[in-house]
């Protein structure tokens, strides 16, 4: 989350792109981007330089050679404007587009179409200067960057493209937890943050992953796979991918409701997602089989069913929904939660609190986790009322002190581990039975089931109150005679 002086860093460098003549949003992010992904490219080198001075052996896998020291931003920033615009427009912005040349790789068939429309010397000049300052170490380089700008641009949001928080998509992760083996998809990756997220889990608890040449060969090549119809957002998410050190990922342009995706059923065993909760949709050209999960023209609807399709039997599964869809009435929404509570296995529903997605939305949201299984094994389900998520819950998305993720995570290994029964709906975590849901029309909303314990008040009788007030009255008129007698 983009916070503070950051925040104010970023809106300097967009006022200074659209003060120079570009003014279309999507542009001036574009743009943006390919810089701090020359920024970016630069520090990893120098990290690898320095691991490999401290070692006494040669720089494994280099991303610059000897004789391109001047592609290095650590380097080129520092030429006069004009030697700086050459250079970066006739050099290092081609090295950017081939930078990962195998054919039909992802980065290579998304920058195929990039352009460079800075205009002038004085231009880069002074945007480069500005984002040399923006610290951007242990942080997903695109994603918090993206989608702080991405809120800034008046038509956002229009087919449901809200990006996710990192420290949501980070949860939703950590509760999945992601295993060296799995096949993780997204089909509606946007930038890839779920994809980038899942990565840095695997390679912050299973260290030695990478030195098993299969399970290597895995990670690079056949693990992650992502889809959107978004191609300035697929870019990003390629640029993203590479700079994580993902050599290869399934990253793909395509809308993935619509038919003729046979090949994507039965192929992940884990799947995180945010996927579109309204915009347009061409009910027609929308895959049969999702439609007989069920039968709507609501996204978030068709794309719980296109996860369970997705998923082989077995696979597990952590997305976010408007809370509609926990509680709708119509067919297609009762007709879905009944078939993830008969037909498959419905784990968790983590409420969220309304303010999650600002500043782009107020909708009220939850997370649902559940396991493809195609036989049941719904006994019943954890509920978490989240009531803060360490930000504030206003459109500045301050950082405050509560913070309820950390408990959600431990109280769900808890659960998992069956080390408490959660029986008391009175707490922020309990489970409900699949008999009380069925009971319920499958209602999945945290309201219908938690107890809330009221306090009794007790208060004087009505007599006794009447008396203080007339003598109260009383006080009052007195005091008013006195104010009288001293005019």
């Amino acid at each position: 989350m983009i916070t503070g002086n950051i925040r104010n860093q970023v809106d300097q460098i967009w006022n200074t792109f659209w003060s120079g003549g570009i003014s279309n949003p999507l542009s001036v992010i574009e743009q943006i981007t390919y810089l701090l992904f020359a920024k970016r490219l630069d520090e990893l080198h120098t990290a690898k330089e320095s691991q490999a001075n401290l070692l006494g052996t040669p720089i494994d896998n280099p991303i610059f050679e000897p004789h391109q020291t001047d592609l290095r931003w650590s380097y080129f920033k520092n030429f006069d404007p004009e030697r700086k615009f050459n250079v970066f427009r006739d050099q290092v912005f081609p090295f950017i587009k081939s930078l990962n040349g195998r054919a039909g790789s992802a980065y290579t068939r998304f920058m195929k179409d990039a352009v460079f429309i800075i205009p002038t010397p004085a231009l880069l000049d002074k945007v480069i200067n500005m984002i040399d300052t923006i610290p951007m170490h242990d942080r997903d380089t695109k994603g918090d960057l993206y989608e702080y700008m991405l809120s800034k641009i008046a038509t956002a949001g229009q087919n449901g493209q809200f990006r996710t928080p990192r420290h949501i998509i980070k949860l939703m992760v950590e509760l999945t937890a992601p295993t060296p083996k799995d096949i993780i998809g997204d089909p509606a990756c946007g930038t890839c943050g779920y994809l980038v997220a899942a990565a840095e889990y695997l390679e912050r608890n299973h260290k030695t992953m990478l030195h098993d040449e299969q399970l290597k060969e895995h990670f690079h090549h056949h693990m992650f796979h992502g889809a959107d119809f978004d191609s300035s957002m697929l870019r990003i998410g390629a640029m993203n991918m590479t700079l994580h050190g993902i050599d290869n990922p399934s990253i793909e342009n395509r809308d993935s409701l619509s038919e003729g995706h046979a090949q994507h059923r039965n192929r992940y065993t884990l799947i995180l997602a945010n996927p579109p909760f309204k915009g347009s949709l061409d009910f027609d050209g929308t895959a049969k089989d999702l439609l007989q999960v069920s039968k709507t023209k609501k996204t978030e609807l068709l794309f719980i069913s296109l996860f369970l399709k997705q998923l082989k039997p077995g696979g597990r599964c952590a997305c976010i929904v408007p809370d509609g869809v926990l509680f709708g009435s119509s067919n297609a929404h009762q007709q879905l939660r009944q078939n993830l509570v008969e037909e498959h296995q419905l784990n968790a529903v983590i409420s969220m609190p309304s303010g999650a997605f600002k500043p782009y939305a107020g909708v009220s949201t939850a997370i649902l986790i559940f396991t493809r299984t195609d036989s049941g094994g719904t006994d019943k389900v954890w509920f978490y009322d989240m009531q803060a998520d360490g930000f504030s819950l206003d459109d500045k998305r301050e950082p405050v002190a509560a913070n309820d993720i950390p408990d959600i995570i431990a109280r769900y290994r808890q659960y998992q581990a069956g080390e408490d029964d959660f029986t008391d709906r009175k707490a922020r975590a309990f489970t409900v039975p699949k008999t009380d849901i069925v009971a319920n029309k499958y209602d999945l909303s945290i309201n219908r089931y938690r107890e809330i314990e009221y306090q009794q008040v007790e208060y004087e009788p009505p007599q006794v109150i009447l008396d203080k007030l007339e003598a109260l009255e009383a006080e009052i008129l007195e005091d008013l005679r006195e104010l009288r007698g001293m005019l």
